[in-house]
């Protein structure tokens, strides 16, 4: 029995030995695939490497990266990290884009990292239009008032017209507006950081975007990248699925592995379906097109109009109070895998200068929920 035990053991060792393609030259055990290479690493040989990172003050990994709104980067300890993929859900109209674009503006700002915006509802020139609004208005909240150069988005256009105009045959100088000019010099403090691009049905998949990442790290080295996409279930999959829901999980699940493998913060719009709509209060579960999203994602936030969820019991003796509440959007931390969820913060929306008021605050009040209430 000994005698065959060894036998079989060196049978074994023979056949391992006979595969190249399992174990390289210097004993690592990998295996290449026409679709890559599958290398398990020991927690030692990790625990190395990220020793040598510290070391050598290599530690992106572990920086969050602010998004610029209070009291949410607490909620997600200090912000995002690469290989987070973050979902904004809300109704039309709850103000997804103007949180996206706002907090893509506040990490370009902050110099933390670079953005790559990607908008499928709106091209550049439009984003621009709203962030000058936004930078006309942001350093004097709450206070919205015409003296302090606050100016809406349809007075940006206006001036952008003026500027065309009165320009003859020169060329427009947008600087030359007083109006425009502080919200122009201070986008010009951190527009270098800020990649605006307009999706392309057909272009801008999954795989075209992690190229383009990659071409990205090519020219700017190891500086850090946050990913926005403006909105998940626009991103097409070529050739077309036979369902959204087979499109939306080939989407997410794609977004997902962008972020771990490029190492890159990910954050990305989602529609509601039709009962989301419908529904009193929308929650993450109202998320249009494949259970994958409440899978794959690291944290979800949903908006709802603060009017829409908030307990009647503290509106139908206060009409004034009614009206203020429709002023704020309530954003859901449903699901936050680096810190608590189930936490409702408030934020006043200022749309006609396309932004919020970053300080936000944990909501007070009483808010229905769909699974208890349902007047």
């Amino acid at each position: 029995m000994a005698t065959e035990s060894k036998g079989a053991k060196a049978g074994a060792a023979t056949h391992v030995a006979d595969e190249p393609a399992m174990f390289g030259g210097d004993g690592e055990w990998q295996l290449d695939t026409e679709h890559g290479r599958l290398a398990p690493r020991s927690a030692l040989d990790v625990l190395t490497e990220v020793r040598g990172k510290v070391a050598a003050g290599e530690i992106g990994d572990y920086e969050p990266i602010p998004l610029g709104l209070i009291p949410l980067d607490r909620m997600l300890g200090g912000g995002l990290r690469p290989g987070d993929l973050l979902l904004i859900g809300g109704a039309q109209g709850t103000g997804k884009t103007t949180m996206a674009l706002q907090m893509s503006r506040n990490v370009a700002a902050a110099g933390q990292a670079y953005v790559l915006y990607v908008c499928f509802e709106h091209d550049e020139a439009d984003l621009l239009n709203r962030l000058v609004a936004m930078e006309s208005v942001l350093p004097h909240l709450p206070s919205t008032k015409p003296s302090t150069g606050a100016i809406k988005i349809q007075d940006v256009r206006s001036e952008v017209i003026r500027a065309w105009s009165q320009a003859g045959d020169a060329a427009p100088d947008l600087a030359a507006s007083p109006r425009l000019r502080p919200a122009l010099e201070r986008i010009a403090r951190y527009g270098g950081n800020l990649f605006l691009m307009r999706g392309s049905a057909t272009a801008t998949t999954v795989d075209n975007l992690r190229e383009l990442i990659r071409l990205h790290r090519q020219r700017a080295g190891e500086r850090r990248l946050l990913v926005v996409v403006d909105y998940l279930q626009k991103v097409p999959q070529l050739p077309e699925p036979s369902t959204e829901a087979e499109k939306v999980t080939f989407v997410v699940n794609g977004l997902k592995d962008i972020a771990l493998t490029e190492h890159v913060p990910v954050i990305a719009i989602v529609a509601a379906d039709k009962e989301g709509l419908k529904a009193s209060r929308l929650r993450n579960h109202h998320l249009r097109g494949s259970s994958a999203i409440n899978y794959e994602a690291d944290v979800i936030l949903i908006m709802n109009e603060k009017y829409n969820i908030v307990a009647k019991v503290n509106i139908e003796f206060n009409p004034y109070q009614a009206q203020r509440f429709r002023d704020w959007i309530i954003l859901s931390v449903e699901k936050n895998r680096s810190g608590p969820d189930n936490i409702d913060l408030e934020y006043q929306k200022h749309f006609a200068f396309s932004c919020f008021d970053p300080e936000g605050r944990p909501v007070q009040e009483k808010l229905i929920e769909e699974r208890l209430y349902t007047d």
